[in-house]
């Protein structure tokens, strides 16, 4: 008899034992995936290849960055040029545009269609650069783009001088 009690005492707590694994497990896998959800970056630059002004043009417009560097959690859209976040928190967006001498060089950075920051070069004689960043909170679904100013242009090539980027510092 004791030894059976001794056997079936041993098999109880391998039981256990095996469940507080398991649940240990299961916490861990919860929390990769929940991490992973929590992992948003992107950069890109205007062309995918080749040499080339965009603009001037009569109305403004979004510009759309093929040159994709990186795009981790695939919230921004080559496609579209669009940003969209796919958790709530507090996000990191900079971009850059770059042009010739001759027209303006104008771009805005809008949330959810509203300018929040901007750059611009004045006709420039030669070359023209304009840089901005800014750290903005956004909900689930708010999009982040930049856009062209009306009768504005912006050059890139191989180099990238005109690009895009964000990342999410934390969520919220």
């Amino acid at each position: 008899m004791d030894q059976r009690i001794q056997k079936l005492e041993q098999t109880l707590a391998k039981v256990l034992n095996d469940n507080e694994v398991q649940g240990s497990v299961n916490k861990l896998q919860s929390f990769q995936k929940d991490n992973e959800a929590k992992k948003v970056a992107f950069s890109a630059g205007l062309l995918e290849s080749g040499t080339g002004h965009t603009g001037p043009i009569s109305t403004s417009k979004t510009l759309v960055y093929k040159k994709v560097f990186s795009n981790i959690g695939n919230a921004y859209d080559p496609n579209t040029g669009i940003f969209k976040a796919p958790i709530k928190g507090a996000y990191y967006f900079r971009f850059y545009g770059h042009s010739h001498g001759g027209p303006t060089m104008a771009i805005s950075l809008l949330k959810n269609g509203k300018t929040q920051c901007s750059v611009f070069a004045w006709k420039p004689t030669s070359n023209g650069n304009g840089s901005n960043g800014v750290v903005l909170t956004l909900e689930i679904g708010d999009q982040i783009s930049t856009v062209l100013w009306e009768n504005t242009w912006v050059f890139d090539d191989p180099n990238s001088y005109t690009s895009f980027g964000g990342f999410l510092l934390f969520p919220m």
